[in-house]
């Protein structure tokens, strides 16, 4: 495990050093975004799913990491189903059809940037944020873990979605975009999905080759974008919850069971996205909680989220 850490480290390295020398250390006027304009899966969604919710506790806060980064601009997000420029969608690939819930009508991540690049295209201080490759990774894992592919031929299909990201970003760059901030799945291997599957070892590697392969696939893009490293901060927030204000990191706090496929790990599973206050565990102080569900994020672990892209999006910009 630590030698596919510090190989993601060695490339994260690299990329910072093709950034220098594109220039990007010459930067000396502070981003004042124009706009904040956001694509990818559940971990982005402002409400443009069926259910018009969020994937976490809906308690009506600011509860998602784009929202964070936004109002740290000052700047609105809202879901394009209600007429904004957050375009991402829950259980969305990259590319691939069907979603991770098997639902083929969910427009992936290319179609999203196909949508928005034909009725507009980036301005130059735009702030594009794209998270994605979370529900791609829960499609792949699903498949080994239920036996009906390899871990071998599941890294295979994650290497091939992580170049599939890279090419959406960079063809954001070619529009014209100037800002992009990129961040891919976090270390799975943590969640509490892996917890209850035992499978640990499993989602961390293939959440490693996944970044190594987008990683490698935007290295030469340093000079407008942006990757922020979600795995490390979902690392240290599980190792030392105390220091994060968390009291549980490996637990669901909602108690919404769906019969049906809910955010792709099976039926019957926990779903945050029909979550609210008044849905989570008796007794429990959500607040303290880092995971919704096997998968995403309490508006508290969505918080850390913005906050640590924030910092990062401002020290490069």
């Amino acid at each position: 495990m630590a030698t596919q850490w510090l190989r993601r480290a060695w490339l994260l390295a690299a990329s910072a050093v093709l950034l220098a020398a594109c220039g990007g250390g010459t930067i000396v006027s502070k981003l004042e975004p124009t706009r904040v304009v956001n694509f990818g899966d559940g971990m982005g969604d402002l409400g443009n799913n069926s259910a018009g919710a969020r994937y976490t506790v809906n308690d009506g806060s600011n509860n998602n990491w784009t929202q964070y980064v936004a109002s740290g601009y000052g700047r609105p997000l809202t879901a394009r189903k209600a007429g904004g420029l957050a375009f991402a969608v829950g259980n969305a690939r990259i590319t691939a059809k069907p979603d991770a819930a098997g639902d083929s009508s969910t427009p992936t991540v290319k179609e999203q940037v196909d949508a928005f690049l034909a009725a507009d295209h980036p301005a130059e201080n735009d702030l594009i944020l794209v998270s994605a490759g979370t529900s791609d990774m829960i499609v792949q894992l699903r498949g080994v873990i239920e036996g009906s592919q390899s871990e071998d031929q599941a890294r295979a299909n994650l290497e091939a979605a992580a170049r599939d990201f890279g090419a959406q970003i960079r063809r954001l760059v070619d529009a014209g975009a100037k800002h992009v901030v990129a961040i891919g799945p976090y270390n799975l291997g943590r969640s509490v999905w892996s917890v209850q599957t035992g499978q640990g070892g499993l989602m961390e590697r293939t959440s490693t080759r996944f970044t190594d392969a987008l990683l490698i696939s935007i290295v030469d893009l340093g000079a407008n974008v942006l990757y922020v490293d979600s795995a490390l901060m979902f690392n240290l927030d599980t190792a030392n919850p105390a220091s994060a204000g968390l009291d549980n990191v490996v637990n669901a706090v909602c108690t919404t069971v769906d019969p049906g496929p809910g955010i792709g790990t099976g039926a019957n599973q926990v779903n945050s996205l029909l979550c609210t206050p008044a849905t989570v565990v008796a007794g429990s102080n959500y607040t303290r909680y880092l995971f919704a569900d096997r998968i995403y994020p309490t508006p508290r672990g969505h918080q850390l989220l913005g906050e640590f892209a924030l910092n990062r999006i401002r020290e490069r910009w």
